[in-house]
């Protein structure tokens, strides 16, 4: 089954303005890079999702250094980066065509934040079709809210997503 790791908005702005840092941030960019390396060694297509603004006065509009990927991933110039300006990567972007183009059948996910653009999107993809997807522990995140701790937030969604719209792996013991 061809495969393509999905990286959604592993932007600057979570990791350098205090109110939006992400739950374990160090070990969630370790553990995205880990997933990046890795495909990149299989040669499975990598592709990033970048939340894009149209405001200018906002911390994602495009070219801000808050909006910029993390600048510890290991981006390779033959790797896909894709803007979107809401919380599914799949609305009005290339990603369902770049998808079909390169017969892709099966997604793995990692990224931010986890109950708006990763459930979105992980929701989405299951809807088009891609129905055996994958997301390995802790390689998504998000920030605590006024309700629920980032914690929570991400027990939660793994709960309702794991079986359901994908499924969640364990990493291997090294």
């Amino acid at each position: 089954m061809k495969q393509a790791l999905i990286v959604i908005d592993v932007q600057e702005i979570f990791f350098k303005l205090p109110q939006n840092l992400l739950y374990n941030s160090v070990q969630l960019v370790n553990n995205i890079s880990r997933l990046i390396d890795q495909a990149h060694e299989k040669n499975t297509p990598v592709i990033f999702i970048q939340h894009t603004s149209q405001d200018e006065r906002d911390d994602l509009f495009e070219g801000k250094d808050t909006w910029k990927l993390h600048e510890n991933l290991n981006i390779r110039h033959t790797d896909k980066i894709i803007q979107k300006t809401t919380w599914d990567s799949f609305y009005q972007t290339e990603l369902l065509d770049y998808l079909k183009d390169n017969e892709i059948e099966q997604l793995i996910f990692a990224g931010a934040q986890t109950e708006f653009c990763m459930d979105t999107t992980i929701r989405a993809a299951f809807s088009l079709g891609f129905q055996n997807n994958l997301l390995f522990k802790n390689t998504h995140s998000t920030v605590n809210n006024a309700i629920l701790d980032a914690h929570t937030i991400i027990k939660h969604h793994e709960n309702i997503w794991n079986n359901r719209f994908l499924t969640i792996v364990e990493w291997d013991k090294e």
